[in-house]
């Protein structure tokens, strides 16, 4: 599970009790890479920390707005909370997974400096990274990518948007 007691996901990026391991390993893991570290890199890796990031936003989305619904988040030892306040969702997660980590990062730089729209930043960058995703799975280079959105930025800059 991603986020436990929230959503169930496929990847892994909070964490969970690992199950105990029935046989020892047939290889030592390398020294630079921990043991259950994936190393894959290239299209696939960026696609997956797409989703990492998309399953974070996914999770507080629905909190928005004035008819923001609350969540539930059970922790490990049974301790529930209910919230719909995106800062104090993602503070409950224990997010592993190193891109949706840089996520939760961003949120809580944003409720530092400003004390507020966590929840917005959040689906602002899930929302430009799933915009960026159809490009990269057409061969686009994340470089291109970046510079589109820096430029775009530029030119709402110079028109007095932000």
């Amino acid at each position: 599970t991603w986020v436990t007691g929230v959503q169930t996901c496929a990847l892994p990026i909070c964490t969970a009790p690992a199950p105990l391991p029935l046989a020892p390993l047939a290889d030592p893991p390398s020294p630079r890479s921990p043991e259950g570290t994936d190393t894959s890199q290239g299209t696939p890796q960026l696609l997956s920390n797409i989703a990492a990031c998309l399953a974070v936003a996914g999770t507080i989305s629905s909190t928005l707005g004035p008819r923001g619904m609350d969540k539930l988040i059970v922790s490990a030892n049974g301790q529930a909370t209910i919230s719909n306040d995106g800062a104090t969702i993602l503070k409950l997660l224990e997010v592993v997974h190193p891109a949706a980590k840089t996520l939760v990062d961003i949120a809580r730089a944003q409720d530092a400096e400003v004390g507020d729209g966590t929840t917005s930043v959040v689906l602002l960058a899930g929302e430009l990274l799933r915009e960026s995703k159809q490009f990269i799975e057409d061969g686009v280079s994340p470089h291109i990518i970046i510079k589109g959105y820096r430029r775009a930025a530029q030119l709402v800059s110079l028109r007095g948007g932000c």
